[in-house]
């Protein structure tokens, strides 16, 4: 059962996760998904399930606020619709695809594997990618095979980590179509519903009848952890993009880059993993 303190380190994780996406342009998922995972260790479930409840969930977060962000870009004519709805659906049956894998895997294995993800996007964070990819060429091109292609893959890893994908599909947009900055994140925005929905699905068939879940979960997905997070993340996801204008970003990216870092060493066992916050 969640304690006071247990709710209150979710809500601060949605908090952090939902300003950190809108300010810093990563997924919210980077920062719910391993302080969930410790706090679902730390409430005594099993190893080989504890991720599988922190994706799934995190999955749940992203899906409510990537319709938000979605409507948001779109009123800014900021999705590029014909894209979006080629990624999307590809992107859906990836992630059903990656979550039903994600729960035939060992723990250890998910663990290691998303922090592998995590150190690799923080690399690439702090190698400077991102204010180089806003440099891009402005003349787009339309190339579904392309986007069709990627798609599954991008909702495969989305499945198998509990992450949006949106820091696969940004770059992928850009580099290979030359999409505008502010039309690729609109775009991955709108083709992140599709890819959390398919994820959402896959941890909620597969999770159906597993014994030792956390009381009202519905498959691997846990109701009140999510409700927790979406609380926060949602709302402080419009002050994170209001704050993007006025805040010095850069400094704030790397005190992220510096979480991301730590997280994912932990979750490969660079530092011992126990079942302490």
């Amino acid at each position: 059962m969640l304690t006071a303190t247990h709710i209150g380190i979710l809500l601060a994780t949605g908090a952090g996760a939902g300003f950190a996406s809108a300010l810093l342009g990563v997924g919210g998922g980077l920062i719910m998904v391993p302080a969930s995972y410790w706090l679902i260790l730390a409430m005594g479930i099993s190893p080989d399930i504890a991720p599988l409840i922190a994706f799934g969930t995190s999955l749940l977060v992203i899906l409510p606020t990537a319709i938000s962000g979605t409507w948001r870009h779109n009123k800014k004519k900021a999705v590029h619709w014909k894209t979006a709805l080629v990624l999307g659906p590809c992107a859906l049956v990836g992630g059903v695809v990656g979550a039903t894998l994600a729960a035939h895997l060992p723990g250890e294995i998910l663990e290691k594997g998303f922090g592998g993800l995590v150190l690799a996007i923080a690399l690439w964070m702090g190698l400077g990618i991102i204010p180089r990819l806003r440099r891009g060429a402005e003349e787009l091109r339309e190339n579904r095979g392309l986007v069709a292609a990627c798609g599954f893959p991008i909702g495969m890893v989305s499945g198998l980590t509990g992450l949006g994908g949106g820091a696969l599909i940004v770059p992928m947009l850009v580099l290979a179509l030359n999409f505008p900055m502010h039309i690729a994140i609109g775009t991955s925005v709108a083709s992140i519903i599709f890819a959390s929905l398919g994820g959402i699905v896959g941890y909620i068939v597969n999770g159906l009848g597993v014994p030792e879940l956390l009381p009202y979960s519905l498959g691997y997905i846990n109701l009140p952890i999510w409700l927790c997070l979406a609380a926060t993340s949602i709302p402080l996801a419009q002050l994170g993009a209001q704050a993007a204008h006025a805040l010095p970003a850069k400094p704030l990216r790397y005190i992220f880059i510096a979480f991301m870092v730590y997280a994912g060493l932990k979750m490969i066992g660079v530092f011992k993993l126990g079942t302490g916050l």
